[in-house]
């Protein structure tokens, strides 16, 4: 009987703990925790979302975007405008200071800092297009294309960029300005040397985007969805186009916005030497080389270099962080962080 009797009770703990396992809260608990199944675009914003220095930094180039684009409706200081307030230093009126003609500094640094952003971003653009279409072409046709094309790569790569824009610029400036006075009718000297540089940095700035392109898409090209759109007769431009391309567009957006801050400094270089962006237009670098023609023994203007340094310097971080922001996001290695 006694035996009989505990039977029953193991029989019936084992049942219990069972019962108490199926409708433990764990599971629904897990499942709520579970996230959602997400694509790897949104995955990867996610992680750039939680990257706080980049997040930071694309606020800081959207208030700077806002501030060049908008400060001159809102002051009453014209960047050109000439007054006998020469040297000022930064105060409530002139909250930059003036240069040696009395022209108020803040006005002509968001002037500067527009055309030293527009020409990043047209020539980041410029490379942009060649990057991508000569690095695809050559890993998409392999083999004999693709070691010609690579080769051209190799001996731009093997010629200093900044002495070869210096020598476009000296050489071919002269006749591409009469070209284009002859074709508008105008005096287009300014025009002409913004032009030259848009086309001459972008020129030189293609060649690490082309590799990129290159080693993703021969990895690309051999998968089994590019086969089956190759097998049902797709064309290659089709292929390249909706199949390929769509494939390192993050990759692609990691080097395009790190090209960026390469351009600006490379123009701002060239604007230091002369050989940028001449006036009456003005930029960053061009700021700077007027601001450094004004130290002397006797007394040092140090906001005319101070301050258009400076704002090159934070633009230039800025854009930095993000690239690396960005590039944490969409390495697909960072999963797991």
């Amino acid at each position: 009987m006694s035996d009989g009797g505990e039977k029953p009770e193991v029989k019936g703990a084992g049942h219990e703990s069972n019962g108490l396992e199926k409708s433990s809260p764990v599971a629904p608990h897990a499942s709520r925790l579970t996230p959602p199944s997400l694509s790897p675009t949104q995955r990867a914003w996610r992680r750039f979302l939680r990257n706080r220095p980049a997040v930071v930094s694309g606020a800081f180039l959207v208030a700077v975007l806002l501030v060049v684009l908008l400060w001159p409706a809102l002051t009453r200081h014209h960047p050109d405008a000439v007054s006998d307030h020469q040297f000022w230093g930064p105060c409530l009126d002139y909250w930059f200071g003036t240069d040696v003609h009395g022209r108020d500094l803040l006005a002509r640094v968001c002037y500067g800092a527009r055309i030293s952003l527009l020409v990043g971003a047209v020539g980041a653009g410029v490379s942009l297009v060649i990057g991508v279409l000569w690095g695809a072409v050559a890993g998409y046709l392999g083999g004999r294309w693709d070691s010609a094309m690579m080769r051209v790569v190799d001996v731009l790569y093997s010629l200093p960029s900044i002495v070869f824009v210096i020598v476009l610029i000296t050489a071919l400036e002269g006749w591409f300005r009469k070209w284009l006075s002859a074709l508008v009718g105008l005096d287009t000297g300014p025009t002409a040397r913004l032009i030259f540089l848009f086309v001459g940095l972008g020129a030189v700035s293609w060649l690490t985007m082309a590799r990129i392109v290159r080693g993703q898409v021969l990895s690309l090209r051999t998968r089994a969805f590019v086969e089956a759109s190759r097998a049902l007769g797709a064309s290659h431009a089709h292929i390249l186009l909706r199949h390929i391309l769509p494939n390192v567009v993050g990759v692609v957006i990691v080097y395009l916005t790190l090209t960026v801050p390469a351009v600006i400094l490379s123009e701002s270089f060239l604007s230091y030497l002369g050989l940028g962006i001449q006036p009456p237009q003005a930029s960053l670098g061009s700021l700077i080389a007027e601001g450094a023609s004004q130290i002397n023994p006797v007394r040092t203007y140090w906001w005319l270099i101070v301050l258009p340094g400076a704002t090159l310097a934070l633009i230039l971080l800025a854009l930095n962080f993000l690239g690396d922001g960005l590039r944490d996001a969409f390495d697909p290695r960072s999963e797991g962080r």
